[in-house]
Formats: structure tokens, sequence, C-alpha cells
């Protein structure tokens, strides 16, 4: 259970970089307002190669940050079930903690922002076009785009990377996802990047934001488990986990 506090600050400083990034671009008088899309996922990319540096000095040497990676992983027998359920829920942990971090660092731009939906767009995902099917769909798909190129990232078949190399491409792929598929849903690939964030908006006393979508919710949750659990199975197939 050592890898815990690293999933729990891996977590943390990944979702604080990437709604802050969020939150830069979307938020009325910020100085990165209306930066656009592809400030958002490059941000990203950088706040995963930043969570997962972190993970790994705090003590997770998997250094999953996020549910769907961890599931996959319990899968291919790296952690039991409960060890499993503990990292996850460290990790919702992290990203509850997150949201709390960016509305603090953002507090006088939220009396300033008029609409409640970008306000909850800082903290978590929303489809573009509302069909549950669809999002469900393109969810499931990034996450699959996610994990099983890690699996390609670290596979002996690669050969040796250089010494903390990884991390970045990870953070390379990341960014790309978002570029590539995070256009219908914003691309939560993550159940705590989403989840942790969305509970922080819900329970903090932000001027004007409405409500947390719990109707949307569901789905960057489910969606991302279900890809982790197909990641496994293709990786599997092809030797590569």
């Amino acid at each position: 259970m050592t890898n815990l506090l690293g999933e729990f600050i891996g977590t943390l400083v990944l979702v604080t970089f990437g709604d802050g990034v969020v939150a830069n671009a979307l938020l009325n008088k910020s100085k990165g307002q209306n930066a656009g899309w592809i400030h958002i996922t490059v941000g990203w990319g950088a706040a995963v190669v930043m969570g997962v540096f972190a993970a790994i000095a705090c003590g997770a040497p998997q250094a999953d940050i996020n549910p769907a990676v961890t599931l996959a992983k319990m899968l291919a027998g790296t952690y039991s079930m409960p060890h499993a359920v503990m990292t996850m829920a460290a990790q919702v942990a992290g990203g509850f903690c997150a949201g709390v971090i960016v509305w603090l660092a953002y507090l006088g731009h939220w009396d300033e922002t008029a609409d409640p939906g970008l306000k909850l767009a800082v903290f978590s995902t929303g489809p573009a076009i509302r069909n549950a099917t669809h999002n469900f769909i393109t969810e499931a798909i990034g996450t699959v785009f996610l994990v099983v190129p890690i699996m390609f990232i670290f596979s002996r078949n690669v050969g040796g990377l250089a010494p903390g190399f990884g991390p970045f491409l990870v953070g390379w792929l990341v960014m790309v996802i978002g570029m590539a598929l995070g256009g219908p849903t914003g691309y939560a690939i993550n159940p705590a990047r989403d989840l942790g964030p969305r509970i922080a908006h819900a329970v903090l006393p932000i001027a004007g934001k409405g409500d947390s979508d719990w109707g949307y919710s569901w789905v960057p949750v489910i969606a991302p488990l279900v890809g982790g659990a197909i990641a496994f199975v293709i990786a599997r197939a092809l030797g590569v986990m």
C-alpha cells in the first residue's frame, strides 16, 4: 500500500495544473482568457508529466494517477482488488483537493464569470453534443488509446528508455489524444480527473456556479473504466502487458 500517498500527490499535481490551465483559458479577466484548445491540450500534456514525476517521487513506482490505468494493471495482476480500489480512492481524493486548490487560486474570478457552464468546465468535462451513447463510446476509445500506447511506450519490445524519459512520452500521448479525440467530450479519459473536481465543484461556495451536471457525470467515470478493461485485453493480446 506504499503507493497510496504517491497516487494522491501525483493526481493532485496533475489535476491542479490541468484544471488550472482550463481556468486560465475560460474565466473572465484571467490573463490567459480565450487562450484556446491548443493551450488546454498542451497544458494537460505537461500536467501529466509533472503528475507522474510527483507520484514516483512520493512512493508510487507505477505512477498510474488514473483509475482506468489502475484497473488495467489489476486485471494484469499488478494489484489485488482491494489494493486497486484503495489506489483509485487516493486518486479521486487527489483530484478533489486539486479542485479546491484551483478554486482558491482563481478566487477573484468566479464572481467575474457569469456563465455557470464555464465555471463547471474548469472542474469537469462535458459533451459538445449531448448523447450518452456517443459520449460513452468517445471516452472509451480515448481511454483505450491512452492505456494501450502507455504499454507500447514501456514495453520490453521497445527497448530501455533513458531514465526519466517515459513520463514525457506519456505527456505527449495525452496531448495528442486531446487534439485528436478530445473534441466531442473534453477527453476525461480518467475518472479521478473528472469525479474528484466535480465533487469539489458541488461542495465549494462558488458564486453562481449552477449544478454539477450529475446526470452526465457517470459517463467520464464508467466509460474510461470500460476503456481500461478493453485496453487490457488488447495489450495482453499484443503481448505488451
